[in-house]
């Protein structure tokens, strides 16, 4: 089964997060200029374990590598869950630094 996610980007947090069931899950970044390029940094994924095996986490990654994408930015994902998720999802390969 399949769930959607409403994921809210703040910016000026560098986070993003979604909630379901009264559950929050939140993605920390970092920007850092590397050579010219921007590069965001994943460096949290977190979903409360109530909340586990949803789908919750891979919503966030996934709208982190969308977002990276349509700013132009390159993705190293340095938290072990968003590097899996990189690992699963060739697609996002050309983001990866």
């Amino acid at each position: 089964m399949s769930t959607e996610f409403a994921v809210r980007h703040d910016e000026d947090a560098c986070a993003l997060e979604t909630w379901q069931e009264g559950h929050r899950g939140i993605l920390t970044y970092v920007l850092q200029s590397d050579g010219g390029a921007t590069v965001m940094t994943i460096d949290h994924t977190g979903v409360p374990v109530a909340a586990r095996g949803r789908g919750m986490a891979g919503a966030l990654v996934a709208a982190a590598f969308e977002i990276a994408r349509q700013h132009g930015w390159r993705v190293r994902p340095s938290c072990s869950y968003a590097a899996a998720w990189a690992r699963r999802h060739p697609q996002v390969g050309d983001l990866l630094t």
